[in-house]
């Protein structure tokens, strides 16, 4: 028997409001219905296409931009569309269906790590993306932990690239488990590689469809991006002779077990679901029967608890499970009101975090602030609580990208731009200056910065340059936290995440502000320390404690790795964080962040060291030498974690160098080892639904593809650590040694202390031996 399969177009929406795009004047929304929300992945992940195929999908853009070609709406900055990758985080509104979604697309590479930084500050959900032919990478579990770190309740995994040769949807998420990112993955959707059979027996590469297994229907994307829907059979009969799919299409067998270990995953977190489940008449089909209204309810329950992480898959380049993604977004994701603290409300005094601040040569300085209670409104003070200071809103405005919008008012849970603030940095919190005589008001978690790996001299071309050279290192240090800047022996410093940071700040300085100068040769930054059983009691004025951080003490990113407590025994904080900058405390925190930051002996910042203030009875002004008793001890390099993919031939000569230059070779060829240098225990996967391997065709047959076990591997992971002064041109050698066919992932992994001789020479290398 013929049957016509009826698919129902998703693009008259979009054709409908192509020629009406428009700017809002009102930020006025409910709530509830807001979805604060960044893209966060690994480098080269598809975070920018996938934006861009929002940005489409939603009606923004009559065509997604490329990458390739440098016409994306979210990279805008010359060297971000130089390079074809994301530089800076960049926040744009987006209107889908009912919700309203703050969305900010952020970097991937880790020299860029204060972007993800910031942005995972201010958003209640989190859309992490994995290539599906590499997994889990080294910066997915960096950008994993910031998300843990600011406590980010809710996201969602998506699987992208799915069309490429090698991918594996099976591997991805078994790579979750291996890499413990969460144990109960659960998977939402299946992909459809083709709805022609003769291509999976072929291992054709592609996607071209998904089944969504919570509202029962397939997805089907035509070669333009359109996509059409149809509702699946309710009976397993049905699924086999719709006509939908050909009867005898490999996916078939698998979709009534996947919607069984999605609904019996599930119900281990609902009582009420598995109650509706139980009462279920037996069969195969009973569980197609369950409606989504019936299911959605306990889905979002469970995400916003933490319970089980999503998983949607496509390919953002074809633009193939956008919709889904977004629709899972606003199902599933957090509202403001789903993580809003008891004296955070709309009705409640102004409060705002001021997120992110940036530099426009036409607008001034642009503060990106998220609204945590009451209401910003334009021409409006508001009384920095971090700094002390009063300052005056001009402007506020929704930024679209480079794009922006003026409107009145920015309510509570909405993310914007504020003009006029001259002051502000990142971090500080904002309230209603007609309320900043409440002594009461207390700063809201700030954002604290990546420590510096890496410096270079700032050399003005004139003395008549020193002082725009300052202060447009001051003026980047603002809208780059990340970025310091400090004066040693004479010379102007700046430090900063790694060598490409380094290169985008020379740019940023050439480019932005027109001043002139040359930058010296990169070093990296060193450290000192205590020596082992160091410690003293200095007393000039004040009564402390000196010694080293014991090996189960965590030192304070604020502190650059020491950890500083007060007379109370609790952190003490920074110096600019004093409400009060007359505060005796103020002022000892102010002397002991001098001393900290030069060593008296290698002018090296110090580092790894535990200081506690236990008494003090001081003037307002303090000497700035508090720890010149302490003798010189340990130095610190920092080193790197490297991931390097090379073929098997020239393995042998890439291992050579990296023990040549210092470096210590952790694994192998696998890339489940741990390489923080501790054994990890994946996830179990029971409970979990694995779906098979052929719904991949490709990945069984793709001779390069990491997760193929059975197939010769002309290609070999390497896994080490490595001190970061000797990989400084790694990309050089590498490709020498590789002859140009080797890949390497660098990833920060703190200081260690180095041996005599290796002291020795970087003593030499300053100038102090």
């Amino acid at each position: 028997m013929l049957r016509r399969v009826l698919w129902l177009p998703v693009r008259d929406r979009q054709l409908e409001l192509l020629n009406q795009r428009f700017f809002t004047t009102e930020a006025h929304h409910e709530t509830s219905l807001i979805r604060n929300m960044a893209l966060v992945a690994h480098i080269d992940s598809g975070k920018t296409t996938l934006t861009e195929s929002i940005l489409h999908k939603s009606a923004y853009l009559p065509a997604p931009g490329s990458v390739d070609t440098g016409s994306t709406t979210t990279d805008f900055l010359p060297a971000e569309r130089e390079r074809g990758i994301t530089i800076q985080s960049a926040s744009i509104p987006v209107k889908w269906d009912k919700w309203n979604f703050n969305l900010i697309d952020t970097p991937g590479h880790a020299d860029f790590g204060m972007e993800v930084e910031s942005a995972s500050r201010v958003v209640d959900g989190a859309v992490v993306l994995i290539d599906s032919v590499e997994g889990v990478e080294a910066q997915t579990k960096g950008v994993w932990r910031q998300l843990d770190r600011y406590g980010v309740p809710t996201r969602i995994m998506f699987l992208n690239k799915l069309d490429r040769p090698g991918a594996s949807f099976r591997s991805s998420l078994v790579s979750l488990l291996t890499h413990r990112l969460h144990p109960n993955p659960m998977a939402l959707a299946l992909p459809v590689a083709s709805f022609r059979v003769e291509d999976y027996m072929r291992a054709e590469p592609g996607i071209q469809g998904l089944v969504d297994l919570v509202k029962w229907e397939i997805w089907k994307w035509t070669e333009d991006g359109d996509s059409a829907i149809q509702p699946l059979p309710r009976t397993v009969e049905g699924l086999e002779t719709s006509g939908i799919l050909p009867a005898n299409h490999p996916i078939i067998p698998h979709l009534v077990a996947a919607r069984t270990g999605l609904l019996e995953n599930l119900s281990m977190y609902s009582d009420e679901l598995m109650e509706h489940l139980l009462a279920l008449p037996p069969g195969p089909s009973s569980y197609l029967d369950v409606e989504t209204s019936a299911i959605m309810p306990h889905l979002r329950k469970a995400t916003l608890s933490n319970e089980i992480l999503p998983i949607l898959c496509g390919s953002a380049m074809k633009s193939i499970g956008t919709e889904l993604v977004m629709n899972y977004v606003g199902e599933l994701l957090a509202s403001p009101m789903d993580v809003r603290l008891n004296t955070e409300s709309a009705d409640g005094p102004l409060r705002l975090l001021a997120w992110k601040v940036s530099w426009d040569k036409r607008k001034g300085w642009m503060t990106f602030v998220r609204v945590y209670s009451g209401t910003l409104r334009r021409q409006s003070s508001v009384f920095n609580v971090t700094s002390g200071q009063k300052e005056k809103i001009s402007k506020v405005l929704l930024l679209y990208a480079a794009e922006a919008q003026e409107v009145d008012s920015l309510p509570y849970g909405s993310v914007g731009v504020i003009l006029g603030l001259k002051f502000t940095r990142t971090g500080d919190t904002l309230v209603d200056a007609r309320r900043s005589s409440n002594t009461s008001q207390t700063s809201l978690r700030g954002v604290v910065p990546p420590p510096a790996v890496m410096s270079a001299s700032v050399i003005p071309n004139s003395h008549s340059d020193l002082d725009p050279v300052q202060e447009a290192l001051y003026a980047l240090s603002r809208t780059d936290p990340s970025v310091r800047v400090d004066m040693q022996e004479g010379q102007l410093l700046v430090h900063g995440l790694g060598a490409l940071h380094l290169e985008i700040v020379e740019g940023r300085l050439r480019d932005e502000w027109d001043v002139n100068f040359e930058l010296g040769s990169r070093r990296v930054s060193y450290r000192e320390s205590l020596g082992p059983g160091s410690s003293s009691n200095v007393t000039i004025k004040i009564l402390m404690t000196v010694e080293p951080l014991s090996d189960d003490e965590q030192g304070d990113p604020v502190w650059d790795g020491n950890l500083v407590l007060g007379p109370s025994g609790k952190p003490l904080l920074s110096p600019d964080a004093f409400r009060d900058q007359l505060d005796p405390m103020a002022n000892i925190a102010r002397g002991l962040s001098s001393s900290l930051s030069n060593s008296l002996h290698t002018s090296l910042p110090l580092s790894h060291i535990k200081i506690h203030v236990t008494e003090y009875n001081l003037p307002r002004d303090i000497p700035t030498s508090i720890l010149a008793g302490a003798r010189m001890g340990l130095v610190l390099e920092p080193f790197i974690k490297l991931k390097i993919s090379v073929n098997e031939d020239t393995m042998g000569k890439v291992v050579k160098d990296l023990t040549e230059n210092g470096g210590e070779v952790l694994d192998l060829a696998s890339d489940t080892s741990a390489i923080d240098g501790d054994e990890v225990v994946a996830y179990s996967t029971d409970g979990v639904y694995i779906p098979p391997e052929e719904l991949s065709p490709s990945s069984a047959a793709s001779t390069t593809s990491k997760f193929s076990s059975d197939a010769p591997r002309l290609k070999r992971t390497i896994h080490a650590v490595a001190p970061l002064s000797r990989m400084l041109d790694y990309s050089t050698r590498l490709r020498a040694l590789s002859g140009g066919h080797g890949l390497y992932d660098m990833l920060n992994a703190g200081f260690r202390p180095v041996s005599d001789a290796r002291k020795l020479e970087i003593l030499r290398e300053m100038g102090r031996a």
